[in-house]
């Protein structure tokens, strides 16, 4: 709990340096944010043992989210929250309602703030830690936030510690929480060189990651056990752009150990890298290439009936990309890390795309990108193919206010596909998919 501590302290210095402002500006605005969001899938969705009903691979839903933000500041001082609701069209209830975000965050003359609350983060390109707001509902984190920025310089320390509940007994067990962590610390600083398009960043996460068995009414440490183990990611991203040129790069590795529902623990030692360049010409066109690695797992597991079977690791190989925004990166569709391979094998992933984009005005714009996918560790007698993806994508800007974006996904799959995901939908996946966009700003007011 020790740096815990040293984040109050610093969170108690900051408060002091922004009291001493005797600026009385305040300024409170309110706004809406609305977006329709409708999906049709066809293939690629797991198959489910249902007797006698015949399951259809394919869905049709129109979902709904509702979002209302309040910002407050004065200098030295804001505060921010966002109620949001999501809910699929026609379900009962209202069961999506929750704090988005909810923090206060203090900033002094000198560049040095500090921040409390439920954040959503985002970093970098998003890699590892992003909202992926595509999923609609998006990532946040409850966490403390504590930094600096000034002169090209950016450094920020960033805690969370997680509970289910307030509870007295088997106070510090964690189970099926918002997030995977139980406890996070990390680490993460960018430099912008001076009169050079050129932006550098490191970061390093340690996450304590639990397990065990819990019964609140009675402590037994014969039947209530927990265990804590510590899971480590750390590497650097490179950005430069020019007018006519961006390129970017990045490298991580992970390490530290997963551990079980059982408590057992597995070494981790896992690594991914990726290279994209994006030409432009002009400020219309354009063409994005680029190469992804994530590491698999060499254990290849037993076979039988044609299948495989469960895999047993000395050591987990598989690169996770934790919390970052997985769609902008390995298709739409994110066939490999939103929808896991069964029983858990995880054979990496080689992503190689390319594909051009147009915006012929500030209102309209629109890409395509080809993805060809392949296994990044050798399965048995398989070829490492996986298979190929081609995302579409339009987005039109009516007004400041009114967005519409659409878009259609084709996968074709390979056996090595059908036999990693033991399915045979795997083979042909079709999704099409809008999202309309509606964010006025009420009012804003000083005083």
């Amino acid at each position: 709990m020790r740096s815990y501590c040293i984040m109050l302290l610093l969170l108690a210095s900051t408060m002091s340096w922004a009291q001493t402002d005797s600026s009385k500006v305040n300024q409170l605005s309110l706004g809406l944010d609305f977006m329709t969001h409708g999906e049709a899938c066809g293939g690629g969705m797991p198959k489910t043992d249902k007797g006698d009903l015949e399951v259809e691979d394919k869905s049709r839903f129109l979902l709904g989210r509702t979002r209302i933000k309040a910002d407050y500041q004065q200098r030295g001082l804001q505060v921010h929250a966002v109620i949001q609701n999501k809910a699929v069209w026609g379900a009962s209830g209202n069961q999506g309602l929750n704090l988005y975000e909810g923090w206060a965050k203090i900033t002094a003359k000198n560049g040095l703030f500090a921040q409390l609350g439920r954040l959503a983060l985002s970093y970098d390109d998003e890699r590892i830690i992003g909202p992926n707001d595509f999923a609609v509902a998006s990532k946040t984190h409850d966490v403390a936030r504590v930094g600096y920025e000034g002169h090209g310089h950016k450094a920020h320390v960033i805690l969370a510690y997680n509970q289910n509940n307030g509870n007295v007994y088997n106070g510090t067990y964690y189970v099926d929480g918002a997030q995977p962590y139980k406890t996070l610390q990390t680490v993460w600083y960018h430099y912008d060189v001076a009169n050079f398009p050129l932006g550098v960043s490191l970061l390093f996460m340690n996450m304590g990651l639990q397990a065990g068995q819990n019964n609140t009414k009675e402590w037994d440490y014969k039947v209530n056990s927990a265990r804590t183990v510590d899971q480590q990611m750390y590497g650097g991203y490179v950005n430069y752009h020019s007018h006519f040129l961006k390129i970017e790069g990045s490298y991580y590795r992970q390490a530290g150990k997963f551990v079980s529902k059982k408590m057992e623990t597995t070494k981790i030692d896992a690594w991914m890298a990726s290279a994209k360049a994006t030409i432009s010409p002009t400020d219309q066109y354009g063409l994005t290439v680029g190469y992804d690695y994530l590491s698999g797992d060499d254990f290849v597991p037993n076979l039988y009936g044609g299948k495989f079977g469960m895999p047993r690791h000395e050591v987990l190989r598989g690169f996770a990309p934790l919390y970052g925004s997985n769609k902008k990166f390995y298709g739409i569709m994110d066939y490999f890390y939103e929808s896991a391979y069964t029983h858990g094998f995880s054979p990496g992933l080689q992503n190689v795309f390319i594909g051009p984009y147009y915006k012929p005005n500030a209102k309209f714009s629109c890409r395509a990108m080809y993805h060809y996918m392949a296994v990044a560790t050798k399965v048995g007698d398989l070829d490492r193919t996986l298979g190929h993806c081609v995302d579409l994508q339009a987005s039109y800007q009516f007004s400041k206010d009114i967005a519409l974006s659409v878009g259609y996904t084709q996968m074709r799959g390979t056996e090595t596909m059908e036999r990693l995901k033991q399915d045979g939908s795997s083979l042909q996946a079709r999704w099409g998919w809008f999202s309309f966009i509606i964010s006025p700003s009420l009012f804003t007011t000083k005083w």
